[in-house]
């Protein structure tokens, strides 16, 4: 049996980060899907021609769920059985789900912002379909703090893992 860290063994710590993230991530996107969807529905009734460039809008948010998704697999991929996973000390599994906390955060809050930011920008399509280029860049802004979340989460699991390994000789 592994030793603890705050009550929980390292597998269940590490469980919870991944978990964590899926939801956030998750979460987030559903809200983020959810207030583009209702606006781009209420366009859509008037000028359903407007369907294709309105797509972008309402799946952009979605993006953060996957990132969630990326981090939960991410987890279950670094424990796998015979690597000495099965006996993760608490403080490492606790390590774990800290790497996983930016992707949890700021997946939940951006999803739902790029939601908000991309049904501000299915008001330019609607008015004018020509301006969707420029409409996709307002919520692509909102997705690079998505990005950056993900790519700190991966660059933490490699400060955590990296050590952990080498002290089981693989």
């Amino acid at each position: 049996m592994s030793a603890t860290f705050g009550g929980l063994s390292g597998l269940h710590w590490a469980l919870l980060g991944a978990a964590f993230a899926v939801i956030g991530g998750g979460s987030g996107s559903a809200m983020g899907i959810t207030y583009i969807a209702n606006v781009a529905g209420g366009i859509l009734t008037d000028l359903p021609e407007r369907f294709g460039p309105l797509l972008p809008l309402v799946v952009i948010p979605g993006t953060q769920g996957i990132y969630g998704f990326i981090t939960g697999v991410l987890v279950a991929f670094v424990m796998k059985p015979g690597s000495g996973w099965e006996a993760l000390p608490g403080w490492v599994g606790f390590q774990i789900f800290l790497a996983c906390l930016p992707v949890c955060f700021v997946c939940f809050v951006s999803g739902a912002y790029q939601g908000l930011t991309s049904a501000g920008a299915a008001g330019m399509v609607a008015k004018r379909r020509e301006e969707m280029g420029r409409a996709l860049v307002l919520p692509a802004l909102v997705e690079t703090y998505a990005v950056l979340s993900l790519i700190i989460t991966i660059l933490y699991f490699f400060v955590v893992i990296r050590p952990f390994y080498s002290t089981l000789g693989i």
